[in-house]
């Protein structure tokens, strides 16, 4: 990594050159109706009617569209001849074309059993049931608020292995769970990134580069979807490689394919490239809220702490909308999480910490069921959080 000052220079200009082309849309609402509470609100984002005829296939969803898995600019030349069809990419497994590797079909709880039964007994001993469902309504109401646009979360860190991409899946679950809208992951680390994995796809076809120049205007979502990998609860996944070293997404690039998926869903949430990388630059510019993670380790906070005093200094007020989330490697983390999160806290930023959990530790597909309960409240008090700020456009 470079020295403090240079790298903080060197991003500050390159960021202040950045064009904030993915700020707002002014596309339809994602969705507009809805009171906010703990039922699924009505369905604001109207799909079409069912195709009928020998191309109409399922969607993820349960409806039935028409699924252009080559879509092509229209004729519009009277007799010339129309442009060439773009190859259909060949569907690839997320694990790739080595040995397979068995995954644990029952994996580990996040909790052992001991602290489960522990939590339980407290709760029949003490009146903290009340207080725990009165929080957890709280925290539905705001995640079921209606957005007139789409908002944006960009997710990234300073260094790997701080809980990036496991973070991002988290939001995305929380979102896709209480929401109603369409939601979307778009992966933006073409490096080999995991997020599939930790959604539990088994294969990938279509990337974030392909979607670039090739969403069209007149599509409706069931076209949209019909390139991306379909997940639970009218969620989709949008990844940035295909499991191949060498990849490559730029910047403009990424701007396309945001500006033309947008549109289609409430919620997306960005995987980005660890910083400084341009990308992730272009993401945090535009995002309405951000994500920076960080390990609850003595070089990981150190590292934060210097990303968020030049964040404060950046024109536009970035640090406000960013939330930092220190993330615990090991049950018992060598540093004071206390004292860490007041350190970060003094650069004006707010800082929560995901919990250690077995589960999340052991790598794979992310279950809910298997959280502890720690987490799941601590993932769902982040989203609302996070989404919160998003409404305000910081």
């Amino acid at each position: 990594m470079p020295n403090g000052g240079d790298w903080q220079s060197d991003v500050l200009r390159d960021l202040r050159g950045v064009p904030h082309q993915v700020a707002e849309s002014t596309a339809e609402p994602a969705r507009s109706d809805s009171a906010p509470g703990l039922e699924r609100p009505v369905e604001a984002v109207q799909e079409p009617a069912p195709v009928q005829g020998a191309d109409a296939q399922p969607t993820a969803s349960g409806r039935t569209g028409r699924q252009r898995q080559d879509p092509t600019p229209r004729d519009v030349a009277g007799d010339a001849p129309a442009p060439a069809p773009r190859a259909v990419p060949e569907a690839r497994p997320v694990l790739g074309d080595g040995p397979s590797v068995a995954l644990d079909r029952t994996p580990r709880h996040g909790e052992s059993v001991t602290a489960r039964a522990v939590r339980t007994l407290r709760h029949t001993l003490y009146a903290s049931a009340t207080r725990e469902v009165a929080a957890a309504t709280r925290t539905a109401e705001m995640l079921q608020r209606p957005v007139t646009t789409g908002r944006q979360i960009a997710v990234t860190s300073i260094r790997g292995g701080s809980g990036k991409t496991t973070v991002a899946a988290l939001l995305g679950t929380a979102y896709a769970h209480y929401r109603q809208d369409p939601v979307l992951f778009l992966e933006a680390d073409p490096a080999l990134g995991s997020l599939p994995l930790r959604l539990g796809a088994d294969t990938v076809r279509w990337t974030t580069g392909d979607l670039a120049d090739l969403v069209t205007p007149d599509m409706t979502l069931p076209d949209v979807t019909g390139h991306l990998v379909p997940l639970p609860d009218n969620a989709w996944l949008l990844p940035a490689s295909q499991g191949r070293v060498g990849t490559s997404l730029d910047s403009r690039a990424y701007e396309r394919a945001v500006v033309a998926l947008r549109r289609y869903f409430g919620v997306m949430v960005v995987d980005c490239e660890t910083l400084p990388a341009e990308v992730a630059r272009v993401a945090l510019a535009a995002a309405h809220s951000r994500v920076l993670t960080s390990p609850a380790t003595p070089e990981g906070v150190s590292s934060t702490y210097a990303v968020l005093r030049w964040m404060r200094e950046l024109p536009r007020r970035l640090l406000a909308g960013t939330v930092v989330v220190l993330t615990e490697p090991t049950p018992h983390p060598g540093i004071d999480l206390a004292a860490a999160a007041r350190h970060l806290r003094s650069t004006g930023a707010a800082v929560r910490t995901l919990p250690y959990d077995r589960h999340l530790a052991s790598g794979g597909p992310i279950r809910t069921a298997s959280l502890a309960h720690p987490t799941r409240k601590a993932a769902a008090r982040l989203a609302a959080e996070i989404f919160h700020l998003a409404q305000q456009r910081h």
